[in-house]
């Protein structure tokens, strides 16, 4: 696994026709550490707790055989409104462009109500035909209760999609979503 680039605009993107996995979700709900925690590495998607820190999209290559690629987080950001407005334009580019794009993974907090961008996202990814998966993450920070309760909202709004619940910690969720992974990269 290593980082290959961070790209700005579609020249930027890496040539080839290595499948890709894309992780989006609002900032701070923890896509750097859903990719990591899938890897077994620390820091090869850089973590904060400042959200917004991802503004590009930045490519990782996985054994020489697939890309992961950490899009930029949407929703709350301490950037001007010129700059989140790009990262849309980015991000919407790739995910209608990438010929190589073979799954979506669309990363929840499993403690909130999805929010309206994350309706948004989810309707797009729908009308766009794109193979997706929801991950609902931070899920060891709730009781069973409540975890229960959250996964039966999630799976109410993502009716017509497979929502796993995910623990970067205890790795609650780890084999379901490389399941889904391997199959989507065959």
């Amino acid at each position: 696994m290593e980082f290959i680039t961070s790209a700005f605009k579609e020249a930027d993107w890496p040539h080839g026709a290595k499948p890709e996995i894309a992780f989006m979700g609002r900032s701070n709900v923890g896509k750097s550490s859903l990719i990591n925690s899938l890897l077994g590495v620390r820091g090869l998607a850089r973590t904060s707790s400042t959200p917004g820190r991802t503004q590009s999209l930045n490519f990782f290559a996985i054994n020489d055989q697939f890309h992961f690629v950490d899009l930029p987080g949407f929703g709350y950001a301490r950037v001007p409104q010129s700059i989140r407005t790009s990262w849309g334009d980015m991000v919407t580019g790739y995910l209608a462009k990438r010929t190589q794009l073979v799954l979506s993974i669309h990363i929840v907090d499993s403690r909130h109500e999805p929010t309206k961008l994350d309706l948004q996202l989810h309707e797009w990814l729908k009308h766009s035909a794109k193979p997706r998966l929801i991950v609902a993450t931070k899920s060891d920070k709730l009781s069973n209760n409540e975890l229960r309760a959250s996964m039966g909202r999630a799976q109410r709004v993502f009716s017509e999609d497979k929502v796993v619940a995910y623990s970067s910690r205890s790795e609650r969720g780890r084999k379901d979503v490389w399941r889904t992974i391997e199959s989507a990269i065959e």
